[in-house]
This record gives structure tokens, sequence and C-alpha cells, in this order.
């Protein structure tokens, strides 16, 4: 797609060319299941409308919008921006499952992470009140990890969960 904007519209300056391109691609991601040839008739139905009414924002289209040229360029660019739309919709389960593979990633290497420190003060405090709350004996912590006293709390909680439920 980026490559058919530097051959298209030769005539419009760079805010010209951009605002056209942005406004066909919006265009065409909104009318997806439509054929280029509607999408290019709904947009030229469009600024001959706004353009009666004096109210187009690409007010310098009137010289250009039966010129040859510029409706085969618009059509190049419709087509090209259906096809990227189109290779996007067939790429997203793979880009998908890439983000879903990154947070798995991201919170293994936490893990790993956490596992090499020490645990933290807050942590520390926290598991010495859930000992006293529930009357627990507490563990040896010295050589527990931040994450083996992560998932000690855990299972603290977890087992005493009952505490918190709301009988009806």
């Amino acid at each position: 797609m980026y490559q058919i904007k530097s051959k298209i519209y030769p005539a419009f300056d760079k805010t010209q060319k951009s605002g056209v391109c942005n406004y066909l691609r919006a265009l065409v991601k909104q009318n997806l299941g439509h054929s280029a040839q509607e999408i290019m008739d709904k947009f030229l139905e469009d600024e001959k409308y706004y353009l009666e009414l004096n109210a187009s924002r690409f007010p310098f289209l009137a010289n250009f919008l039966y010129d040859k040229s510029f409706l085969n360029d618009t059509e190049a660019y419709i087509k090209e921006c259906i096809t990227y739309y189109e290779y996007r919709e067939k790429q997203k389960p793979i880009i998908e499952a890439n983000k879903e593979f990154e947070k798995k990633k991201k919170k293994f290497l936490q893990e790993v992470k956490m596992s090499k420190e020490k645990p933290t003060k807050k942590q520390l405090y926290y598991y010495d009140r859930l000992c006293k709350k529930y009357s627990i004996e507490k563990k040896n912590i010295e050589e527990l990890s931040k994450l083996d006293l992560r998932n000690e709390i855990e299972r603290i909680l977890n087992e005493h969960s009952d505490d918190y439920k709301i009988i009806d």
C-alpha cells in the first residue's frame, strides 16, 4: 500500500495526497464487504455532493474529479487498500496467537526472576499477618524466594477463601 502512494496523484501536494489517501483508506475499512468499484462510486458520489454544497474536505478535487488519471489512481489505491485489509484479516489469528505467546513468555520470565529474588518486606509482613489471622504455623521463610512466598500466600488465601464468601 505504501509503494503505491508514491506513484499516485502526482499533481497533488503532500498534504492533499495524504488527506485523500487517509480518507480513502478509512472508506475502504468501513466498506470492506463491497467491491472496489462500489467504494469508488460511493467516494465520487460523496465528493460531488459536498462540492455542490461547497462543504468538501477536498475542494481541490473539483478540478480533478472527472480526470481519467485521478480515477485510475483512486481505483488502484482502493484495490490496494482492500488487499491490505484482507491480508490483515487473514493474519489476525496469527497475530493473536503471537500476543498470547508473548504474554505467557513474559509471565514465565517474571516468575523466573521472582524465583531468584528475596521476598519483599510487604510480602513478609502480609504472610506474617495471614498466619496470625488463620492461626497457621509459619514455615521457614528465610529459604523461600519471592515466588515461593507469593505461592504460599495464594495457597493460604485459597484455603480460607470460604471466610470471605457471602452466604445467602
